[in-house]
């Protein structure tokens, strides 16, 4: 069983930075593809980010060349690195680090963290 927990979210002006962090234990970390999703209130939870074991990233259009994903592996924690923040960034922040096993692919969640973006 893979535990999740995300950290860094909080209360940021427009144009402000926050970096996210995703702790992921009970696996071997390096192996894990992860992915940041977002959900803002009253909206269905989409994708942000996300990046292979091999370190390949891929972003939404909303969060191109303002966002950052990555990974360091020696710490089992990933991370989103997001710049020039716009009140739409404001959302619930959640990490899903996907294992793959001998039965496929299994996706584990953390809880969220909270990013506001309010003058």
């Amino acid at each position: 069983q893979v535990q999740v927990a995300e950290s860094g979210g909080g209360l940021v002006q427009p144009g402000g930075s926050l970096r996210l962090s995703c702790a992921a234990s009970g696996g071997i970390f390096s192996r894990f593809a992860m992915g940041w999703y977002r959900q803002a209130p009253g909206k269905q939870r989409e994708l942000v980010a996300t990046i292979t074991s091999g370190g390949v990233t891929n972003y939404a259009d909303s969060v191109k060349d303002r966002f950052t994903i990555s990974r360091d592996n020696a710490k089992n924690t990933g991370y989103l690195q997001m710049n020039s923040l716009k009140p739409e960034d404001t959302a619930v922040y959640y990490c899903k680090i996907t294992q793959t096993s001998w039965s496929g692919p299994e996706d584990y969640w953390g809880e969220g963290t909270l990013v506001t973006v309010s003058s």
